[in-house]
Order: C-alpha cells, then sequence, then structure tokens
C-alpha cells in the first residue's frame, strides 16, 4: 500500500502478465511525455486515438506503465485477431508528470495531506488535478507537432482523430474536469475519481477533525467549511468554474432527479456543450475509504438518470460500476473492464464498437 493509500496494480492478482510494449519519452511543449506503442503501430494505421493517463497523488508518470502497456497490446490483439477493419486504426498511450510530481516536483509537502502536515492540502491538490486539465489541452494542442509531423518520403500518412483519458484517484478526479473541459476527449475511465469536489474534501475535513468543520454540526459543518481558511472562498469559486458538480449546480444540493428541471435551457445547454456522445466507465471501491464513493452518489445518480433520460439525445454513456470489497485502489476487475472499455470506445470512434453509448445506458453495478 502506497503511503497515501492507493494500492498499485498487482500484475500476480488474476492478471496476466504485462505485456512488451515500447515505449519513448518524447519532450511536448515543456512537459516531458512517455508514449507507447509508436512502434506496434500497424503499417497501414492512418487513423490514431491517443489515450491520455493521469496518474495518482504522490505517484510519477511511470506508474500508468502497467495499464498503457495492457490497453494498447489488448488493441493490436483485436487487430491481430483477423479484425481487418481496426487495421487503419491505431491506439498509442502517453502519460505525463502530474504538476508537482515526478519530473516536476518543487515543493514536497504540497502533495501531502492534511493528516500529513500540510495546512494548504484542498488548494493544493486542486492544484495540481485542475492544473492536469490544463496541461492536457496544452498536450491536444501540441501532440500532432512532436508525433506524425515527419512523414514526407516515408509513405506513411497518420493523423490523430480520437482522445481518450484513462485516471486514477486524484488523476480520476481531473478526467472528470477534463471531460466537462475538453470537447476534444471522447471517452474516459475514471477510477476511484470524484466529480464532486466540494463533498469530498469537506468529507476529508470532517474524517481529519479539522477545526473549520464543526463535529457537532454533522452535515451542515460543511456550509462552515466551504469558504474557510482551509477551504478559501477562491478554490470554492474554481470549484463553481472547472468541477463537474459545481459548473452545473453550484454550491446547491444536487436535484433528486434530473426530472426536477425539465425546463432549464441553461443547464441543457452546458450539458449538450461539455457532454454530447461522450462516454464514460466509472470505477469505485466499494470500501474506499479516502474517496468514498458516497461523496459522489448525489451526482452520479442525477448524472446517470439525465444520460438515461432526460438528456436522452445527447448520446451519453455512463457505465458506473462499485467494487464490493475494494478499498481505495485499481484493482484487478477494475483493470479489466477498463481495458474492455477502452478497445470498444477506440473502436466506436469508427462506428464499430459493441456499444456506441446511444443504446445502452448502464447503471450502478455492485
Amino acid at each position: 500500500m502506497s503511503s497515501h493509500g492507493t494500492k498499485p496494480v498487482d500484475a500476480g492478482d488474476s492478471l496476466p502478465p504485462v505485456p512488451a510494449i515500447s515505449m519513448r519519452t518524447v519532450h511536448m511543449a515543456g512537459i516531458l511525455v512517455d508514449v507507447y506503442g509508436l512502434d506496434e503501430l500497424a503499417p497501414g494505421a492512418a487513423r490514431i486515438s491517443c489515450l491520455w493517463l493521469h496518474h495518482q497523488r504522490l505517484r510519477s508518470k511511470e506508474h500508468m506503465a502497467d495499464i498503457a502497456s495492457r490497453c494498447v497490446a489488448a488493441w493490436n490483439s483485436n487487430r491481430d485477431d483477423g479484425a481487418t477493419a481496426k487495421d487503419s486504426r491505431g491506439l498509442i498511450a502517453l502519460a505525463f508528470d502530474q504538476r508537482n510530481h515526478g519530473t516536476r516536483q518543487v515543493h514536497e509537502l504540497a502533495n501531502m495531506s492534511w493528516k500529513k502536515g500540510n495546512k494548504a492540502h484542498a488548494q493544493d491538490m486542486f492544484g495540481v488535478l485542475s492544473g492536469a486539465v490544463v496541461d492536457q489541452g496544452v498536450l491536444l494542442d501540441a501532440v500532432g507537432g512532436y508525433l506524425f509531423h515527419d512523414q514526407e518520403g516515408t509513405g506513411e500518412k497518420r493523423v490523430i482523430d480520437y482522445h481518450l483519458a484513462l485516471g486514477v484517484s486524484v488523476g480520476g478526479h481531473s478526467v472528470w474536469q477534463l471531460m466537462f473541459a475538453d470537447p476534444r476527449v471522447r471517452a474516459a475511465v475514471i477510477v476511484i475519481g470524484c466529480p464532486d469536489y466540494m463533498s469530498l474534501m469537506s468529507n476529508r475535513a470532517r474524517k481529519s477533525k479539522l477545526s473549520t468543520y464543526p463535529a457537532a454540526k454533522g452535515d451542515a459543518g460543511i456550509t462552515s467549511f466551504l469558504g474557510s481558511k482551509d477551504f478559501p472562498p477562491s478554490l470554492v469559486d474554481a470549484c463553481l468554474k472547472y468541477d463537474p458538480k459545481g459548473t452545473l449546480f453550484g454550491t446547491s444540493n444536487v436535484p433528486k432527479s434530473s426530472l426536477e428541471s425539465p425546463g432549464d435551457e441553461s443547464l441543457r445547454q452546458r450539458v449538450h456543450e461539455r457532454l454530447e456522445g461522450k462516454r464514460f466507465l466509472l470505477c469505485s471501491g466499494g470500501d474506499d475509504r479516502l474517496v468514498p464513493y458516497s461523496c459522489s452518489v448525489p451526482f452520479l445518480d442525477w448524472f446517470k438518470e439525465a444520460a438515461g433520460v432526460s438528456f436522452k439525445e445527447e448520446g451519453i454513456y455512463v457505465e458506473d460500476k462499485v467494487y464490493a470489497g475494494i478499498g481505495h485502489e485499481f484493482s484487478a476487475d477494475m483493470v479489466k473492464d477498463a481495458v474492455r472499455f477502452i478497445t470498444d470506445a477506440v473502436a466506436s470512434a469508427d462506428g464499430s464498437g459493441s456499444a456506441n453509448g446511444r443504446d445502452d445506458q448502464r447503471g450502478s453495478k455492485i
């Protein structure tokens, strides 16, 4: 178990060995990016999908090598099994260090929690995850200028035309924000992540027994915590700009049902602009204490109903899975589901996926 509670993938835990996949580190716009699968691209793969990987707190881009290799190998295996339609599409995976992590670390304490002595835990962690979204946008702009830009005379013409993301823990939080921020990212696997930063950190403040979250007030302590020195007004404002729950509902409670405000054209427009046609796989541990599923439930209940009923015409696909007996970890079953979802999403880029997200909206599974 790592120091922040995220258990790494255990390849011996009902998973096959990690496939051997090529990796090269490429400098892109001031960020070092590990790119997996370039050497394995089929000669005729003219259209390229990019799977962007967001790692956990206190980890680095190297910790995403396992899932990167598994996803790329799974896609290539489908191609090798005779799926000729897939010969023209390739998949590469790309991982970069979150801010203040790995090659970009500048202040170790800023990555720690309240319990570890970091009084600015809420601000620092939000800066990391929202900063990852900004960095991701820069990399989406830049990647085509660093890969496949010098193909003259080679007989190859490759174009990057589809982007996906997978994030774990803090990386899961950042991928939630990314999916609401950038229309270019069409599908995501969010592992032990939360779409409601205010709820998550209020819960953590209560468990950390911060003076700014009066235990005697129970759930009402959230009101006094938000806007306090441990969660300053500027951070509340940032949540309203960038966090999924905050962008749609502000500091108000999430409606019990998406049917409660059918005439809210502003909400409908925001959903349309941010989420049309996007695909989500949400993986949560049933026994996760660091990022409890309960912090996400109000938003997810609304979100899943909205995708399947109120905003069905937007073609949003949501697969929400809760894994019984699993804590704050990227478990073997999560890995299997992630690989399956990624390969299907890549196939859907050309209209050949087994579920295109418009007819198959799945609910919570335990």
